[in-house]
Parts: structure tokens; sequence; C-alpha cells
């Protein structure tokens, strides 16, 4: 497996630097300066004299050059501007760049129809066309495409379609989200398609990095927390110091996620602000005692486990209780929905899909590339590969090399489950 540096040397030694083919999701919280991990990105593939493509639809232009602090030759540098005639709706402010673009600034195309999927797809992909091989890519915002493609299903759909191809050009790519302006269904489907997912957050004004996924490494470490500085642009690890303990707000933090709420829902029915809650939840405000007492009423917890110090409650890190699975959903379409029963940082992968009575699906309830050991534990099943249909009953399993099956379809009048190994 080729690798290739981050440009951090400290990160390249917690996660055995990029492989080639590796689509990585970071998962950033405001003011994590996630902005240095892409600059640093973007400097050393400029200086292993690869094509960088930076697809902005959070920023203009301008801001972007400020933003990236290039220090290395741009001319192999390509900006694709969705952001101008999308969240900037073709403002003259903005417009007014290009009139003014310097000889010697980076290459910036203008996308004119941002907001329309299949049209940005076609002037990506003709760009690619024209690309050397080893490309490198900086997705700027799956929040931004979120928000201007309407939802997330759109958002998902061009990701999938996205990282595979850019797998399959053997090129790296960094994509950026804002961890709480997505469901956790969103995020959980992106964590199993793409390669390495890297979380960056706040906590009592120190910065920290989290490894949420990391395919094809075997160093559990980087799956800690690991505080982090950055200073001119530069990212250093700083080894041995801990992640503060929970406070009040984390823990309400907690409470929410686990309810699949967003922050605005929780501001919704305590009747506050967005902001507040966010920094309430970053422990850099405390409620009054009447808005703590309805925001654990909301959350369906009592106001002392909001105030109970982690250290009180002992967890035993190799059980997974059936309650914590259930939480775990990864997808549910059209009666199959399919749990998650190991950690992220695990090297397989083991699912349980859970089939409503007479339900049926064209295609497979996972999207892999990997060799599957699917085993019925109850119900009848109806399952088709390579044109061929087989009844499946308790006990039966069915191994998967290279094929997926075309189709499946719960046969009896109660729930089936199935067991699926990935590998």
């Amino acid at each position: 497996m080729s690798k290739i540096s981050t440009g951090i040397r400290d990160l390249d030694n917690l996660i055995d630097s990029v492989h080639i083919g590796d689509n990585v999701v970071w998962e950033v919280e405001a003011g994590s300066s996630e902005d240095a991990f892409m600059s640093n990105f973007i400097n050393q593939s400029l200086s292993e004299d690869r094509d960088v493509i930076y697809v902005s639809f959070n920023k203009s232009p301008q801001s972007i050059l400020l933003y990236l602090n290039i220090r290395e030759d741009t001319s192999r540098l390509t900006v694709l501007d969705c952001f101008t005639s999308g969240k900037g709706k073709s403002d003259r402010a903005f417009l007014k760049y290009y009139e003014m673009q310097h000889p010697d600034s980076p290459r910036i195309i203008k996308v004119s129809r941002p907001g329309d999927i299949v049209s940005f797809s076609e002037t990506l992909n003709g760009l690619q066309d024209g690309l050397n091989e080893g490309a490198r890519y900086i997705f700027d915002s799956l929040t931004g495409m979120q928000d201007l493609w309407a939802d997330e299903h759109n958002t998902y759909k061009f990701f999938t379609y996205m990282c595979p191809r850019l797998y399959d050009l053997g090129t790296v790519a960094y994509w950026l989200l804002e961890k709480e302006a997505h469901s956790q269904t969103f995020k959980a489907n992106l964590r199993h398609i793409t390669q390495v997912v890297l979380e960056l957050y706040k906590k009592k004004d120190k910065l920290f990095l989290k490894a949420i996924k990391l395919d094809g490494r075997s160093n559990r470490e980087a799956f800690k927390p690991h505080a982090y500085e950055v200073e001119d642009c530069r990212v250093s690890l700083a080894p041995g110091r801990k992640e503060p303990s929970f406070g009040i707000g984390s823990r309400i933090k907690q409470a929410r996620i686990t309810l699949s709420m967003s922050q605005k829902d929780l501001a919704d029915k305590i009747g506050m602000t967005s902001s507040f809650v966010s920094q309430l939840e970053n422990n850099q405000i405390s409620p009054s005692l009447n808005s703590f007492v309805q925001i654990a009423g909301v959350l369906g917890v009592s106001p002392a486990s909001l105030l109970q110090e982690d250290a009180k409650r002992e967890e035993i890190s190799w059980l997974i209780p059936w309650e914590a699975t259930r939480k775990n959903l990864l997808k549910r379409d059209r009666g199959f929905s399919v749990y998650t029963l190991t950690p992220d940082d695990s090297t397989g992968s083991l699912y349980l899909a859970v089939v409503q009575p007479l339900a049926g699906m064209e295609g497979h309830f996972l999207t892999i590339k990997k060799k599957e050991a699917i085993h019925v534990l109850r119900g009848e099943m109806l399952v088709t590969v390579e044109g061929i249909q087989k009844p499946l009953r308790r006990g039966d399993t069915i191994y998967l090399r290279e094929s997926l099956p075309s189709a499946w379809k719960n046969m009896g009048d109660e729930e089936a489950e199935l067991l699926v190994a990935c590998f």
C-alpha cells in the first residue's frame, strides 16, 4: 500500500500516513482550526508536484486564498468555485474577483449551477479527465453541499458516487463536515463507505483529535483523544495531555446525541437558541436551575445523572450491551434495519440486519466491496444471487466472495434476523 504524507509529521506517525485511495472525512467542531490540516496537506501535495483540486462550497475565492496559506507554487492548484453562484447568489461583490484576478493566482473555475448536482458532477468529472495520475482533492464542506442541495439524501448520494470513483482513480481526498449539522444516520453511512474518519473538537479551550475509523491500520493509539496545538498553521500533537473530564455541558451533549437530536431540536424544545445550546455543550456557559431541569426533562434523564462524575460509572470495555447495539443504527430502508455490532476501530465489521415481515428490496442492504458471510439467526428469507433464487432458513449461511445479492425478501410473517460478517 503506497503511503503519502499529510504534511504533518505527528499526524503521519499517529495514523500511519494516508494511503493512496483513501477518502478522509473530517468531522469538525467550530474553532478546531481545521484549516491548518487542509493547508498542510495542500502544501505537501504541491511540493510533491501533484495536482490539487480544492472544491469550495463555503468560501469565496478571495477568502480561500487567504485561508489556504499556500507557500508552494500554485500552478498545479485548481479551485472549483461553487460558492459564488451558490451561497454567494452571484453577488456583485464576489463576481468582482474575476475582473481583478491576478495572473499569478491559482486557476479558479466558477461553477455556474452548483445547485444542480448533475451539472456540478459533470464539471468535476471533466476536470478530472484532464489531470495527471495522483491528484489530491479537498471538498471544503459536505455541510455546504447539503445546504445547497436541500437535504442529506442528495449529499449522501453524491458521496456514494464520488467516493468509490476517487478510490479507483488512486487519489486521496479530504472531505469536511460540521459535526452538529448532520444526523447520526448520515454520519454512520459515510463512515461505512469511507476509509478514514478523523474528528476535531474542543474541550475546555483545548483542541483534540481522535480517529473514528482507519482502514488498514493496526495502531489503536489513534482512537484515543490526542491534544494538538496550532501555531502559524503548523500543527503539533501534544503527547501526554489527557482529554478533560466531562462537565455538565458535555453530558448534556452525550444524552442529546444518544437520542439522535440536533442542537436546534433541543433549543426549540427549551425555548432557547442553537447558539445557547452550543455554548452550553462546550462548557462555555452554565444553565440556570430552571433551564437545567427543563433540559433534563426534554432529554428524558434525571438531573442527578447530568451532575454525576464519569469516574463513578464503571464500564466494561469489551462488553457492548444489547440496548447499546440497537442505538448503532447504520441504515433503515424498505423494512430493512442494519445495526453495527463492532466498534469503528475494529479490523472487521459485524452487522445485524432486522427485516420486517414480508419486506423486500432490490439490491443489497449493504454497499460494500468486501467478502461477506451472512447467517440466518431467525426467520425465512429468499435471496437472489447471480440470477439464482434460494430460500434461506434459520441456521443457513451464505458466503459471498465477489458477488452481491440482487434481491432480498422476507417470506415469513415475523421479523427475520441476519448476522452479517464482512472481512
